[in-house]
């Protein structure tokens, strides 16, 4: 029991921190490495492994998982790039990537054996039930060797989240940075997805809820990891205690979460939805003929508003 709760510790710290990095480079609090493709990319290579028996033991599937996920994200940058990363082509260009490699995924599902299929499915819902050490302790290493960066990373959040000539007048690399930031965020997620599966909502619910308890304009990283520990140890607890002796894999317990969250469009400021991480995100906003408040009447048109609000306000911002 212990191994599995230090294993949900690190999977979920890990993935708080990769969505906290997404989101500060992206400067979108609605996106996360799912959104980006890497869990696609490392579902995508562990599909192909065993479709092709490349993969002798279960032992090597999370290497070939997190090669996957590093794949992917290098294919959406290179395909992203412009004259430079921009935010905005970056996700977009990522959530193309993603349905592609969904596709492939379903499609061997759909044309494997029963076999196979069962073991593909059960990755897929990502769960910490018969892991163990052996997954923790890679996890663990990439952890510790990422702090160094980590705590530079912290350091360049506040004025990347500014504009990119402001962020360059205050001397930092914008182009630099957000590609080391990237690359850090998507080797987290990686190897996260590849010890645990792809558990899902963690990394895009994990910032927010933690800069929401913080009150501060940027996402903080060590609340970031905190929040995303704290969520994935209590929903295996809870996918292993709620309907005995059935466990409900914590991948498929937190998505349910996690699309409860994301209906109501996390409700809390005018809009629904969380302000952005640009220059203006600690600044209340003005209540004028142009403010869009949402009716009264239940979350469903809380939500069309506030997904109206966030891609409005991107849609300017670019």
């Amino acid at each position: 029991m212990a191994h599995t709760i230090v294993l949900g510790a690190l999977v979920g710290a890990a993935l708080g921190l990769s969505g906290a990095l997404v989101q500060s480079v992206t400067r979108n609090p609605l996106a996360s490495p799912d959104v980006i493709g890497v869990g696609h990319g490392a579902a995508a290579a562990t599909v192909l492994a065993l479709a092709t028996g490349t993969v002798a033991s279960p032992g090597a599937l999370p290497a070939v998982s997190v090669a996957g996920g590093l794949g992917a994200a290098a294919l959406v940058y290179v395909l992203a790039w412009r004259h430079g990363m921009q935010p905005t082509r970056f996700v977009l260009t990522g959530v193309g990537i993603g349905v592609a490699l969904s596709a492939v995924v379903q499609l061997y599902l759909t044309e494997s054996e029963l076999t196979a299929a069962e073991q593909v499915k059960l990755w897929l819902t990502g769960s910490l039930n018969g892991r163990g050490w052996t997954q923790a302790t890679p996890l663990a290493w990439v952890l510790l060797l990422s702090l160094p960066a980590l705590v530079r990373a912290s350091r360049a959040l506040r004025p990347l989240g500014l504009d990119a000539d402001t962020a360059s007048a205050l001397g930092v690399r914008v182009q630099r940075t957000r590609l080391g930031l990237t690359v850090l965020g998507v080797v987290l997620a990686a190897t996260a997805t590849g010890a645990a599966g792809p558990i899902g909502f963690v990394a895009l619910t994990a910032p927010q809820l933690a800069r929401r308890l913080s009150r501060t304009p940027q996402l903080p990283l060590a609340g970031s990891a905190s929040t995303g520990a704290i969520i994935v140890v209590a929903a295996d607890l809870v996918a292993r205690t709620a309907l005995p002796p059935l466990e409900i894999p914590v991948g498929a317990l937190t998505s349910l979460v996690g699309g409860r969250i994301c209906s109501g469009c996390w409700g809390g400021n005018p809009a629904g939805v969380p302000a952005p991480l640009g220059d203006r995100a600690h600044e209340p906003r003005r209540r004028d003929a142009t403010t869009h408040r949402p009716p009264h009447g239940g979350s469903g048109r809380r939500c069309v508003v506030g997904i109206g609000w966030c891609v409005s306000d991107r849609v300017m911002r670019v």
